[in-house]
């Protein structure tokens, strides 16, 4: 496998190239205020609070993604259990049922203890033989009571264990909501904001959306034509697919919650690319960071899974040469970007 160099960039360089960049597409502009920025704010200021607000929407959009993947697992798990009370209460009825014939045949026979009945029988050997039989009956209807109890029990267990699962799901969904209302907050925050921008410096704020790579499904020398080489360095088939899938998805918009194909969230990306691969991964990227297996910075092969921040929000497809493929934020479509753009969290190879 081909050694893998890591760009010397300082990890905050493409923050100051954004700045330069706005600050000097910027123009003499008298902003009007918003509820979260100064509107004596220049350019670049205006660029790093909303890139601020982004990552909290990136922050949220993750826990959605969380509680959602939560959320219908409790759904699965309380429609299994509602389909088996069903069936258990189904079988309980005929139990009962069975029981309670039983009960009316004893009841129609009675009046008469057996001494009374042995003494008028004409036929004392016929009603002793019929004794017998009625005594073997006897067991085995006291085997049918216990059943009945035993059923019973579990059906109280299962409905008791789906009222523990609804609450469950409930609190999902309302952790769902939660989390919509602060991606929604947040994005809508970062566009009032960005909107205060003149046409060059939002233009000039979209090409560095992705915190220094350039736009669309090219990158500093990396574009399409370079993924065969990327997959050629790829430790294994499965890898060399997934990072195939990545280098497919360049130019894609980014949508948060979205898994493909025609639309990701970083996350999202990830996922789909290695699911090309026959493999699963999980929704969120604090979940994606426990998959397979730790690798240090210096060890990256195409295919593994970086990640960045400190609550490990963000996560993009490595591809060597110090590059990835990702999905930055809204506005700014899959592509290409060095890795030393955005604090180092950790990486891990799946497979």
């Amino acid at each position: 496998m081909a050694a893998h160099r890591r760009l010397r960039q300082h990890p905050q360089a493409g923050r100051a190239a954004v700045a330069l960049a706005l600050a000097g597409a910027a123009t003499a502009t008298a902003f009007g205020g918003t509820a979260h920025a100064d509107p004596r704010l220049g350019p670049a200021r205006v660029g790093a609070e909303a890139d601020r607000l982004y990552r909290q929407a990136e922050e949220a959009a993750e826990k959605y993604n969380g509680a959602k993947e939560a959320a219908e697992t409790a759904r699965a798990e309380l429609d299994a259990l509602r389909d088996e009370a069903a069936r258990r209460t189904a079988r309980l009825n005929t139990a009962r049922d069975a029981l309670g014939s039983v009960a009316t045949d004893q009841y129609r026979g009675g009046g008469l203890g057996p001494t009374a009945r042995l003494a008028l029988s004409g036929d004392p050997g016929a009603y002793l033989r019929g004794a017998a039989l009625a005594e073997r009956v006897g067991d085995r209807q006291a085997a049918a009571v216990r059943t009945v109890r035993s059923q019973v029990t579990e059906l109280a267990r299962l409905r008791a264990e789906a009222t523990g699962r609804l609450r469950d799901l409930t609190a999902r969904q309302a952790e769902l909501a939660r989390h919509k209302a602060t991606v929604r907050d947040r994005l809508a925050a970062a566009e009032k904001l960005l909107a205060r921008l003149t046409t060059a410096e939002r233009a000039a704020y979209d090409a560095a959306g992705d915190r220094g790579g350039a736009s669309g499904p090219t990158s500093r020398g990396g574009t399409r034509d370079a993924a065969p080489a990327a997959v050629a360095d790829a430790p294994n088939p499965r890898a060399a697919q997934a990072v195939a899938y990545a280098y497919g998805a360049l130019g894609k918009p980014y949508v948060w919650g979205a898994t493909g194909p025609s639309a990701f969230d970083c996350s999202g990306l990830t996922q789909a690319a290695w699911r090309s691969a026959g493999v699963s991964l999980p929704r969120t990227t604090y979940s994606q960071i426990d998959t397979g297996r730790r690798v240090s910075r210096s060890a990256l092969a195409p295919g593994d899974l970086v990640f960045f921040y400190s609550g490990v929000s963000h996560v993009g497809l490595y591809i060597g040469d110090g590059r990835m493929i990702h999905a930055p934020r809204p506005g700014a479509p899959v592509r290409i970007a060095p890795i030393d753009e955005m604090p180092w969290a950790g990486a891990a190879r799946v497979a």
